[in-house]
């Protein structure tokens, strides 16, 4: 029997790593975004956490965030960007917030692909 040396001798090219990005209100366009791009074979790294989420969301703005965490999970987020190969930014309706933007400047400066869920403003 011949010995695999790596992956991509066993499977072929590695799946596409690709970065949610967006208002963590959008609970469910985070969770219909993660179901696609995974079932398109993707990897997807997406936020942990959804602090402006309604409370109906189990991890929503009634568990608390302070000031001082939030800067820490936007930092957090930000290394899940330097680890993926795309940014899929949820704009819905447009949207995109401070922290969206961050994001995006900082997937721009390392010359990651950006996707947009509806037209780039």
């Amino acid at each position: 029997m011949r010995r695999v040396e790596n992956w991509l001798e066993l499977c072929g090219d590695l799946p596409k790593i690709v970065c949610l990005c967006g208002s963590t209100r959008f609970y469910e366009t985070f969770q219909r975004a993660n179901y696609e791009e995974t079932m398109l074979g993707n990897i997807v790294l997406s936020v942990g956490f959804y602090p402006h989420a309604q409370k109906e969301v189990h991890h929503s703005e009634d568990v608390g965030c302070t000031p001082e965490q939030k800067i820490k999970l936007d930092e957090l987020h930000k290394r899940k960007i330097d680890l993926s190969d795309e940014v899929f930014v949820l704009n819905v309706n447009g949207y995109i917030g401070s922290s969206t933007r961050s994001e995006i400047d900082y997937a721009e400066e390392r010359g990651k692909i950006i996707r947009y869920l509806e037209t780039r403003p």
